[in-house]
């Protein structure tokens, strides 16, 4: 049980990071932490651990901070700082995917030790990087979305929960759907499929709502940019 009680700890550092980004930094501290987690769940993704008895890979719950801070954008600024933020998420992964395959393309000395490190964690392939783009970009465009949508039905504080657990479980879904059809359907047998989309999407949802607590503290603190 060591990996489920260390992954709960896990992500309750992760949210808590986030609140002391936003408390110390605001608005720029947000914008920062997009651009952090984005690349960080995509390298922590090649890692594999076993968490319920079942097979799954690191990310979730970095991942999982980027739709919180999006929704304490959306809550605290307004729609359209929420889209800015996952643009720039997006300009980031896509950066740092383009950068270190170019990296990769240096031939190394022959004293150098880093190649074959960093090959293992940046050979990313194409159908594997482009799931993982549009997978981001869909879900949290849909997000964004969603979170606005519920905000008009449940504006009230004490219905925050609402508008953050129904987009982010959505969207995840989404997130999930689009990236495993993308990187796995096909490549792996249907019943495998299965059980990697489930496996993951289960992970996002704890990851959700784990972050509920978060995103009710985020919202006592003062606005400033």
């Amino acid at each position: 049980m060591f990996n489920e009680w260390f992954g709960l700890l896990f992500a309750i550092i992760n949210f808590t990071l986030v609140l002391a980004m936003y408390r110390l930094f605001g608005k720029t501290g947000l914008f920062v932490w997009i651009g952090f987690s984005t690349v960080m769940a995509n390298l922590q993704v090649v890692k594999t651990v076993e968490m319920f008895g079942l097979t799954a890979t690191l990310g979730n719950a970095m991942y999982g901070t980027a739709f919180l801070v999006t929704d304490i954008l959306n809550e605290k600024y307004g729609k359209e700082e929420a889209k800015k933020a996952v643009w720039l998420g997006f300009f980031t992964l896509l950066s740092m995917t383009l950068i270190m395959q170019m990296v990769l393309l240096f031939k190394p000395h022959e004293t150098d030790f880093a190649q074959e490190a960093l090959s293992t964690l940046f050979s990313i392939l194409p159908r594997i990087a482009a799931g993982s783009l549009a997978a981001y970009l869909v879900s949290q465009f849909t997000d964004v979305y969603i979170f606005t949508y519920l905000k008009k039905k449940f504006p009230k504080d004490g219905q925050f929960w609402i508008r953050n657990n129904g987009s982010t479980m959505f969207s995840q879904l989404l997130d999930t759907l689009v990236f495993t059809s993308i990187a796995f359907l096909g490549v792996f047998p249907m019943e495998d499929w299965i059980q990697i989309f489930i496996t993951t999407y289960l992970l996002k949802f704890i990851v959700a709502i784990l972050d509920t607590p978060f995103g009710y503290i985020a919202k006592r603190f003062p606005v400033k940019d």
